[in-house]
């Protein structure tokens, strides 16, 4: 039963009171009781998005830092996926990035509605009365948000706590992006939301892409129902991630990635060594990290096995 203060104060508490075990990763399920008294970071995020995946190395750091403080952090996992919804996808995701601190699954949108929520990441900071203080909303902001929680730590009478802002660096795809030199939009390809797509591969203008072979092309993604089909793109930014998953029962999915026709070499994304790779979970990969100047550059990636499912293409 939940406390008058998160009752008028925190919409969390109405999904947190009705969240089944089987809802939660890295902890026993959590009610307002346990939470009232505490300093709350909600954050908002799904595993295969890139904004929710660069900001938790700041997310990992806070929760050390401050746990001894009386600080709790929460993920709230909401999905925008099918197979984000999938306890198994996100527990392994969890375990594969490191997270320690309690995530409970919001698969139906319960507390994603109950905040009036609507990106990814977005983060909630509310105070030991249960009040929501403060909302962030997208990347960065991470110097201000912690500032925010050092002060609504005080108020709670925290002691013994560092003025100094936490310095983390990210690797891989949790590294911050390059947006002065990103020119190209997350683009989906299932055809609820797919946008500049191009059948004439000599109108692979900035930003356009081409599916070539057998794909069959649903609401959600793109699955390839026979060997040696590509995906083309040509975009400018830093990096290339595609989110990538397979067909039930499908066996693992090899891939060769090539950049202006030729292996990327110094350019390869860190789930593309030597220019190859293999589908065998449903995620975000990185396939180009481009080392030198940015410039505008013609993707291609090409399947040799049947079953892959292609969903979006993310930049950074």
């Amino acid at each position: 039963m939940m406390t008058t203060a998160w009752a008028e104060g925190a919409a969390i508490a109405v999904a947190i009171t009705t969240a089944g075990k089987s809802a939660w990763i890295n902890s026993v399920p959590l009610d307002a009781e346990a939470l009232l008294g505490k300093v709350v970071l909600i954050s908002f995020w799904t595993y295969s998005c890139i904004n929710s995946l660069r900001p938790l190395p700041y997310i990992r750091a806070w929760a050390a830092k401050y746990k001894q403080a009386g600080l709790v952090v929460l993920g709230v996992h909401t999905p925008e996926f099918s197979f984000e919804k999938e306890r198994g996808n996100v527990a392994a995701a969890v375990r594969n990035l490191q997270l320690e601190y309690p995530i409970v699954m919001d698969s139906d949108y319960r507390i994603w509605n109950a905040f009036g929520n609507d990106a990814w990441p977005a983060f909630y900071l509310i105070d030991a009365q249960g009040r929501v203080r403060y909302r962030y909303f997208g990347e960065g902001d991470y110097v201000e948000i912690e500032c925010d929680l050092q002060m609504l730590l005080g108020e709670n009478a925290a002691r013994a706590i560092s003025p100094n802002i936490v310095t983390v660096a990210g690797e891989g795809v949790q590294k911050a992006p390059d947006f002065k030199h990103e020119q190209s939009p997350e683009t989906y390809i299932g055809s609820n939301r797919a946008e500049r797509m191009v059948t004439d591969l000599s109108a692979l203008t900035l930003n356009h892409w081409q599916l070539g072979g057998a794909w069959d092309v649903g609401p959600e993604n793109a699955v390839l129902e026979a060997p040696f089909g590509k995906i083309r793109f040509r975009f400018h930014s830093r990096d290339l991630n595609l989110v990538l998953g397979l067909a039930k029962d499908s066996a693992p999915v090899r891939y060769r990635v090539t950049l202006d026709g030729f292996a990327p070499g110094a350019d390869c994304g860190v789930d593309c060594a030597a220019g190859a790779g293999e589908v065998r979970e449903p995620r975000l990969y990185q396939l180009i990290r481009q080392s030198g100047a940015v410039t505008d550059r013609t993707f291609e990636i090409e399947f040799l096995d049947p079953g892959v499912r292609a969903f979006v293409f993310t930049f950074g």
